[in-house]
């Protein structure tokens, strides 16, 4: 794991798409935070490259700009103009094998000499996956990709989605890896960013009250939840040709499983801990077609009214076709065929216009016997669950059974809460600080390897092969502010179970 006391390796940062959405959001404010914190090097600069062409100082004066505005609070003018000197642009047409890559190279060596960094580069691919193979291998037929065999480095971020099914994921690992090493590729899911994600391994590892419990013997099921509150949000057109299923559950979701299932690695070394991640991706059992009727869920929302706002429905969107059948909402009863989980369910579920936005691990242990109780009046037990938060208040609960006070035997249900903020205060953070921390010291544990995209696909290609067969009949078939359509709830119910739905205050 990251020593994150320690400083980034002088390098320079070139982003491609730089103009967009997600520099002026996520990636600069990222990085004032890395420099604010102290782990960004003196010898650092970034440079921006988008189709737009833009001067490095009109450049520079949006992204002060756009710092200003995305950074909580009163940001540090020394430390702004700072990351001012050390922005750069180019601009020009991405399937330009010539001009723009060779604009590129002279940029970059005029700021390495200005201040005195080595030939260590990283790329951020802020562009449509339709663009990494291309450019990628532009960077590297412009010698700007290769590793010199000096010491000096070149690594590459690519955002998600990586592929849209098996076969292009297949497809754009064998491009990639004609020209790069699996080293030198960083496939990133700025979940694997937040504080709880990462606290998985800890909490599970290094508490030895935990782990032996952590099994067949004593869980009854886990659930993971991602919920998101918003609709499509003006993506309707890239959400429609993706949907719940594809967006979320090969990337993110199915990060959390292995984290929560994996075995001990052998060490916190990226490929030890990689390692065991993928053995349970290869662990979890394929659908048949038939499985895949009965196991997977997939809704719609439809119009609805939150406090008394009016939501509309999915296919009343912008950009979105009129009856798209796209779903919004997917839930998978998945089983992991090995020792430690033989016969628990893993019930994962996400879905947009949901009743609040939260992400949550919840595992959920097997009753006690109830023979000590038979005498008294306790009719049940409570069960024991531990719900890990990851968004937006991330935390741990730990729900129990206690007695209530009084002269008969009587129990109640508690809970014992532990809240990051409480205890360790609030951390300013866009997820992607820790993840642009570790691709610039060479630390991919928090990434996907080449076999953990293709795993996750061969998981979901099948379920998405009948879906495509078999059109839905019933959408819209969940509100918008709901928890998703009834069939998730029967997912669960024909167990004898049912899902934990936390609400947060501000959204009651």
């Amino acid at each position: 794991m990251t020593d994150t006391t320690k400083t980034a390796e002088p390098c320079v940062m070139m982003i491609f798409g730089a103009t967009g959405d997600l520099t002026k959001r996520k990636l600069f404010p990222a990085l004032y935070n890395l420099a604010k914190d102290e782990h960004l090097p003196e010898s650092f600069a970034v440079i921006g490259i988008g189709r737009q062409e833009l001067s490095t100082e009109e450049f520079r004066a949006e992204t002060i700009n756009n710092l200003r505005e995305f950074i909580p609070g009163e940001p540090d003018d020394a430390l702004l103009k700072w990351f001012e000197g050390r922005t750069y642009y180019t601009g020009g047409d991405f399937d330009d094998d010539k001009k723009l890559f060779k604009d590129i190279k002279a940029v970059a060596d005029e700021v390495r000499e200005r201040h005195d960094i080595p030939a260590n580069f990283f790329y951020y691919m802020a562009i449509p996956p339709a663009l990494f193979a291309g450019v990628a291998q532009k960077i590297v037929a412009n010698n700007l990709g290769k590793e010199d065999g000096n010491g000096n480095w070149r690594r590459f971020i690519f955002e998600k989605p990586f592929g849209h099914d098996l076969e292009s994921a297949r497809k754009l690992n064998a491009e990639l890896l004609k020209i790069l090493r699996e080293r030198q590729i960083y496939r990133i899911d700025h979940y694997l960013g937040k504080e709880t994600v990462q606290n998985l391994i800890v909490f599970r590892f290094g508490n030895s009250i935990f782990e032996p419990i952590w099994n067949r013997n004593y869980v009854d099921h886990v659930q993971i939840t991602v919920a998101e509150k918003l609709g499509v949000e003006g993506r309707g057109g890239y959400y429609d040709t993706a949907g719940a299923l594809r967006d979320m559950i090969p990337n993110h979701i199915f990060q959390l499983v292995t984290l929560t299932a994996m075995e001990p690695p052998v060490s916190f070394q990226a490929d030890a801990v990689r390692d065991e991640q993928t053995k349970i991706l290869n662990a979890v059992k394929c659908f048949t077609p038939e499985e895949a009727l009965v196991n997977a869920v997939r809704g719609q929302y439809g119009s609805g009214n939150v406090d008394g706002t009016e939501l509309p429905a999915y296919r009343t969107e912008d950009k979105v076709a009129e009856g798209s059948p796209t779903e919004t909402f997917a839930a998978l009863k998945l089983s992991i065929d090995n020792w430690r989980w033989a016969d628990v369910p893993f019930y994962v579920r996400t879905g947009k216009r949901m009743p609040t936005k939260h992400s949550s691990i919840v595992i959920q242990f097997k009753q006690a016997p109830f023979i000590l109780f038979r005498d008294t009046p306790v009719e049940r037990l409570t069960t024991n669950r531990i719900e890990i938060h990851i968004q937006p208040d991330e935390g741990i609960t730990l729900h129990f059974g206690a007695k209530i006070p009084g002269p008969v035997v009587k129990t109640g249900a508690v809970d014992m809460d532990f809240n990051y903020v409480d205890h360790f205060g609030e951390q300013v953070s866009t997820g992607y600080e820790r993840l642009l921390f570790d691709c610039m010291i060479g630390d991919a544990t928090l990434f996907q390897r080449a076999d953990m995209v293709e795993a996750s696909w061969g998981i979901v290609s099948p379920i998405l092969d009948v879906w495509a067969a078999v059109p839905p009949r019933n959408f819209s078939n969940y509100e918008a502010g709901s928890w998703g359509p009834a069939e998730a709830d029967d997912l669960l119910a024909r167990d004898g179970r049912k899902w934990k739905n936390t609400v947060h205050p501000e959204d009651k």
